[in-house]
C-alpha cells in the first residue's frame, strides 16, 4: 500500500487553512492542521515529527511562524522535514529571516494555486527522495556490517580449525595426550572466567589457544623429547628452546585466537619470581594468558601419570600449588583456584 505524503498546515486563519488543502487536495496528500503554533508543537510531538512537509504561517498570536521554525529545526525529530512559510509578509527582512531559519522556500499571499501545487509537489518530492537515500545508506550499512561479522566469523573458524590441526599433529610427535589438553583447555578457561581482569571474549580466545600452549615441542628431536629419564643440561636447553621456537612460528599473525596461543605457547613457562624461561619474565612482566595457563598445565601435569610419573593425589597438588604462590605462580590465580578448587577438581576428573 502507498502511503500518501503527510502535510501539516498552520495558520491561524481557518480559512487560509482551507483555500490551501483545496488547491492540493488533488495531489492526493493526507493533511493535518493546527490554528496556531503551540497547538502545532503539540500535534508535531504527538506524531513523532512524522511530516513530509509543513506549511507555515509566520504572524499568530503568542509563538510566531518564525519561533515554530526554529524550535521544529532544533528537535532531531523533525529537523530534516521541510518547512514552506506561507504568509502576507512580504518584506526582505522577513523573507531573509525564513531562509535562515531554515526554510525551504518561502511563498506570499496572496498566491497562485498553479504556484503553490509547483512548490509544494517540488519539496515534498525532494524529501522524499532524501528519505529514500537515507534509508538505503542505512540498509547497505547493515549489509556490509552483516558482511563483515561472516568473514570475521569465518575467520575465526578457520584459526580454529587450524588450532584443531595442529594439536593432532602434537598429539602424534610429543608426550601430549587429548585429555591433557583439553583439561588445560577447560581449567585456563575457568581461571579466566573468574579472573576480574578479563572478559568473554578473552575466555574464548583462551580456551581455544590454550592446547597450542606446547606446540613448539614438535620442533625438538624425538630422542631428546621422548628421553625416559632425566635431561642432561645440554638437552634441558634445547628442550627448553621449544617456549621460543612456538613463538617464531605464530608470531606473524594478527588474528586474535593464533595471537593467543603465541603469546601463551611463549610464556607459560615463565615465573612469578622471574626463574622460569625462555626470557626469565617476572610478576605483571608475564602476560596474563601465560600466567594462567602456566597454573592449569602444571596442576593437570601434577593430577595426572605421566611417562616419568605417577599422578600425585589432589591434596599433594592443591599443597604444592600453594606453596609455590608467589614463586611459579601468580598470587591471585592461586587465591581463584582455592577459592573454585571444587569446579577445578571436577575437570581433573576427565579422562
Amino acid at each position: 500500500m502507498i502511503i500518501p505524503p503527510r502535510i501539516l498546515i498552520i495558520d491561524d486563519v481557518i480559512d487560509n487553512i482551507r483555500v490551501a488543502m483545496n488547491i492540493l487536495k488533488e495531489r492526493n496528500y493526507d493533511f493535518s492542521f493546527a490554528s496556531n503554533g503551540e497547538e502545532a508543537m503539540q500535534l508535531i510531538q504527538d506524531e513523532s515529527g512524522r511530516f513530509d512537509l509543513i506549511l507555515l504561517d509566520i504572524m499568530m498570536p503568542r509563538m510566531d511562524g518564525f519561533e515554530v521554525c526554529s524550535q521544529l529545526k532544533a528537535n532531531p525529530l523533525t529537523r530534516q522535514v521541510p518547512i514552506i512559510f506561507l504568509t502576507a509578509k512580504v518584506d526582505i527582512d522577513s523573507i531573509s529571516k525564513g531562509f535562515e531559519l531554515g526554510g525551504v522556500d518561502y511563498i506570499t499571499k496572496p498566491f497562485h494555486a498553479n504556484e503553490l501545487l509547483a512548490r509544494v509537489k517540488t519539496h515534498v518530492d525532494l524529501h522524499l527522495a532524501k528519505e529514500i537515500l537515507k534509508q538505503h545508506s542505512i540498509d547497505l550499512q547493515k549489509q556490509a556490517q552483516h558482511e563483515q561479522m561472516r568473514l570475521l566469523s569465518e575467520l575465526e573458524e578457520n584459526q580454529k580449525e587450524i588450532i584443531y590441526i595442529l594439536t593432532e599433529l602434537m598429539e602424534s610427535t610429543s608426550d601430549e595426550t587429548g585429555k591433557h589438553i583439553r583439561r588445560v583447555s577447560e581449567t585456563s578457561a575457568l581461571l579466566a572466567k573468574y579472573h576480574p581482569a578479563l572478559n568473554d571474549d578473552d575466555v574464548d580466545v583462551i580456551f581455544h589457544a590454550a592446547p597450542m600452549h606446547d606446540i613448539g615441542k614438535m620442533t625438538i628431536p624425538r630422542e631428546i623429547l621422548h628421553k625416559p629419564g632425566r635431561f642432561s643440561p645440554e638437552e634441558y636447553e634445547i628442550m627448553k628452546a621449544h617456549a621460543g621456537n612456538a613463538y617464531n612460528l605464530l608470531k606473524l599473525s594478527n588474528r586474535k585466537y593464533i595471537k593467543g596461543a603465541a603469546i601463551i605457547a611463549h610464556e607459560h613457562h615463565e615465573k612469578w619470581d622471574g626463574s622460569g624461561y625462555p626470557r626469565g619474565l617476572k610478576g605483571p612482566e608475564i602476560h596474563l594468558y601465560g600466567r594462567i595457563v602456566a597454573l592449569a598445565d602444571v596442576f593437570d601435569a601434577l593430577s595426572h601419570t605421566r611417562r616419568y610419573k605417577e599422578a600425585w593425589t589432589m591434596e599433594q597438588v592443591i599443597n604444592y600449588i600453594k606453596e609455590h604462590c608467589g614463586t611459579h605462580f601468580d598470587p591471585e590465580l592461586v587465591g581463584i583456584f582455592l577459592e573454585h578448587i571444587d569446579e577445578f577438581t571436577e575437570i581433573a576428573q576427565i579422562k
